[in-house]
């Protein structure tokens, strides 16, 4: 029996976490929750900076991270002083990092809230998860949309893999494509794949070390705050 199911079966409430309330208690429409999540390496943190660097001047934005037993990535964002230390706040999830961003996700909940409730009103909240596998999925009591990061050197058959983060998430990246050529992956092999697993949902191509490499999902995250904005209290 394929493991996610069996975990279905005998934790049926794991997934019921139901998208939490729009508005903060004083009435004012919440921040935007986008989680980001891909295996080790893929280079999930380098996009959290890349994109608080793009986005911080036109919004007001907020990163959670989350470790197992460190706050490496959290330092590393406090280091490259993306945003003001009190805008970045880690979660050491102390097992795999599915368990804080879709089974038990209350640690990570209450460090939203908290930074809502210290800094007030916040656009935008990037909740970074933990390195893990192609089944890393956030539950929808977290956050409001999922970006789920690949990399070329992992191998140009990962599209092919599939698995939840691949196929589901709201947009795909498959990041460090400069380093096509030095790894032996097909660019092109792995956007067909993409599409043939993702249908009409969206995919990025980023290279980070580029300038401007960033701007495929800095503008897919403007369009979801228009869209969060456009929406009602």
């Amino acid at each position: 029996m394929h493991l996610g199911h069996d975990l279905d079966e005998k934790f049926p409430h794991r997934h019921t976490y139901s998208a939490p309330a729009t508005e903060r208690p004083d009435g004012t429409r919440r921040a935007l929750r986008i989680g980001l999540g891909g295996p080790v390496g893929s280079g999930k943190t380098a996009t959290v900076a890349a994109l608080c660097r793009t986005l911080r001047t036109e919004v007001s934005i907020a990163v959670v991270t989350n470790d197992i037993y460190t706050r490496e990535d959290a330092d590393f964002l406090l280091r490259e002083a993306i945003l003001p230390p009190e805008r970045i706040k880690a979660v050491e999830t102390g097992a795999c990092p599915h368990t804080a961003i879709r089974d038990d996700i209350s640690a990570n909940l209450e460090a939203v809230e908290d930074l809502e409730e210290s800094i007030g009103s916040l656009d935008l909240i990037l909740v970074e998860s933990g390195g893990d596998n192609l089944t890393a999925t956030f539950s929808k009591g977290l956050v409001d949309n999922q970006i789920f990061i690949i990399d070329v050197a992992g191998g140009d058959d990962i599209p092919r893999k599939g698995g939840p983060g691949v196929t589901t998430a709201d947009l795909l990246v498959v990041n460090k494509t400069d380093l096509a050529p030095y790894v032996g992956s097909d660019v092109d092999a792995m956007a067909h794949d993409a599409r043939t697993q993702r249908g009409d949902l969206p995919v990025a191509f980023t290279s980070l070390k580029d300038e401007g490499g960033v701007k495929p999902v800095a503008d897919w995250v403007r369009e979801r705050l228009a869209d969060w904005s456009a929406g009602p209290a």
